[in-house]
């Protein structure tokens, strides 16, 4: 196993956190894969739709902005030539993303992925209109809420007991 990791030509590093959860992306070449904990996403987020797809949103920006600068470069060469170009995978096929997560629930661990990986993207790429796109969306921006401390004299962080006037 430390063979593997010894091998893996590492990208881009980022971190992301959201409440307790803090996420640890790499972006390595590879073939497509996105593990979480040494598990495939889907198995690790139990197959929420949801937070697939919004782990996987900063990719699917980026691939976006990779066939429109395609297209522009098509047409400013004026090429005869029709080539088509889809969305195959939402991360690109020539990359990998190894992610370690720790704390809180799945929601928050969710999160803390996705602004990692916009993180990531953005450094990869480095142009202004990705992190542009990016920060439209509200990849970019970290949730800074935390939980509320417990008070004494109170059951919950603002739970008191019932008050008795006479």
């Amino acid at each position: 196993m430390s063979q593997q990791t010894e091998k893996m030509e590492i990208l881009v590093r980022a971190v992301g956190r959201r409440k307790e959860a803090v996420a640890q992306v790499k972006i390595v070449k590879g073939t497509g894969k996105f593990l979480i904990n040494k598990k495939p996403a889907s198995d690790y987020l139990h197959n929420n739709s949801n937070s697939i797809l919004s782990i996987q949103a900063p990719f699917e920006i980026l691939q976006k902005q990779e066939v429109l600068e395609k297209m522009q470069d098509q047409n400013s060469t004026n090429s005869q030539e029709s080539s088509e170009t889809t969305l195959n995978g939402l991360i690109p096929s020539n990359l990998d993303a190894h992610v370690k997560v720790e704390g809180g629930g799945l929601m928050g661990q969710t999160e803390a992925i996705r602004l990692a990986v916009a993180r990531a993207v953005c450094e990869m790429n480095g142009t202004s209109e990705i992190r542009k796109n990016l920060k439209d969306k509200g990849y970019l921006t970290q949730d800074s809420r935390i939980k509320e401390r417990r008070k004494y004299g109170l059951r919950k962080a603002r739970k008191a007991p019932q008050y008795n006037k006479r």
